[in-house]
């Protein structure tokens, strides 16, 4: 890696972020949905407690980074079946943006289970 994993989770902190923005009415009208700028914005700032763990580079810093990307499935998957089941906007713009977010964190998730040296100082 040891950047692999730091860039990826700064990829995901940017999307979930850009995603917050989004649904505050920054970035783009039409996709204003409370619920989920707040629900993006807390996946964000665990995202980024997750890579700070890692930089710490202490005994728990991989466990605490596999729960930080855990927490971000999680809550993406509770996103995914709300669009599906129709609660909030259901665009094309949410459909692509929740897949991203699924395979990135999936491939996060990978790549931790695999390197018991997951930390980005090397």
């Amino acid at each position: 890696m040891r950047p692999a994993i730091a860039i990826l989770f700064l990829i995901e902190i940017c999307l979930y972020a850009t995603a917050s923005l989004t649904h505050a009415g920054f970035v783009l009208e039409g996709h204003e949905h409370r619920h989920a700028m707040i629900a993006e914005a807390v996946i964000s700032a665990v995202l980024l407690l997750g890579l700070i763990s890692l930089n710490l580079d202490r005994p728990w810093s991989r466990m605490a980074a596999i729960s930080a990307q855990s927490f971000a499935l999680l809550g993406t998957l509770v996103g995914a079946f709300t669009i599906a089941v129709g609660v909030g906007p259901r665009t094309t713009l949410d459909y692509i943006t929740h897949a991203v977010m699924i395979l990135l964190l999936v491939t996060g998730l990978a790549w931790l289970a695999r390197n018991r040296n997951a930390s980005p100082l090397g």
